[in-house]
């Protein structure tokens, strides 16, 4: 009896270290801070938007650069020129009813530094989400639409993060 809970215990300490052994083997690392060209950053969209909301955030809790609020004292600026929401009918039952819709939010920017130069020419983030739809299931699907546009959000709010931290100085 003895036995088998040491043979046990071996078994699951081998199987931790093995699997530390293949993540630390892999490249795994967590996310730290992001790093940025620049030490002070203004968000040139609508402050009150959801997304500007959370964008600043993003930047300001994740990152090296300051968010400052107006563009005077910023090394660069980062101009929102358009976000949008869409949806559209992906598919149709077969007595014409919306079955599949699909989801997209655009979000275009571009970040040029205090002097005008531009850091990152002007760019777009499509992100799509599909899913389907069902009469009966109205107020789930409504519902499930909302959670979606807001993943959606925060997935365009961490790819801008990512494409910030690879603009460079020209």
């Amino acid at each position: 009896m003895i036995v088998t809970v040491h043979a046990k215990r071996r078994t699951t300490i081998l199987a931790a270290f093995a699997l530390v052994a293949s993540l630390a083997s892999c490249g795994f690392q967590l996310r730290g801070t992001a790093s940025y060209a620049f030490d002070s950053i203004y968000v040139g969209a609508p402050p009150a938007l959801p997304f500007t909301v959370e964008l600043r955030r993003a930047l300001a809790s994740g990152g090296s650069a300051r968010v400052l609020d107006s563009p005077q004292n910023a090394q660069v600026v980062l101009d929102v020129s358009n976000l949008s929401d869409d949806k559209s009918v992906l598919s149709l039952s077969p007595g014409g009813r919306a079955r599949e819709f699909v989801l997209t939010k655009r979000v275009a920017f571009s970040l040029r530094g205090a002097g005008g130069e531009v850091w990152l020419p002007l760019d777009e983030i499509v992100v799509l989400r599909a899913y389907t739809f069902d009469d009966t299931e109205r107020l789930a699907r409504e519902i499930q639409e909302q959670r979606l546009l807001v993943e959606m959000q925060t997935d365009a709010v961490a790819q801008m993060v990512r494409r910030l931290q690879a603009a460079r100085k020209p």
